[in-house]
């Protein structure tokens, strides 16, 4: 079972999270937003490296987005 609700805040664990834009999408309260990190290899080329960052004071705790996300970076963790 997840944990969630008003004692809960979504946890971004970057090294697992694409930049795929699930989050934010399925993300009610605008409690997600992306931001652009340097590539962790630079043999890749890709134009944009996006991580999914969460702002805690808008999170409710839902949960939409650990649901949401395709590779399970996001974990809930105590407020």
């Amino acid at each position: 079972m997840i944990k969630g609700g008003e004692d809960a805040v979504a946890w971004v664990k970057e090294e697992l999270c694409i930049g795929c834009d699930q989050c934010t999408i399925v993300c009610d309260d605008d409690a997600i937003e992306l931001y652009d990190t340097p590539l962790a290899s630079p043999i890749m080329e890709v134009e944009v490296n996006r991580k999914a960052r969460i702002l805690r004071d808008e999170c409710t705790g839902c949960k939409l987005c650990v649901l949401g996300c395709p590779t399970d970076a996001i974990i809930m963790i105590d407020r």
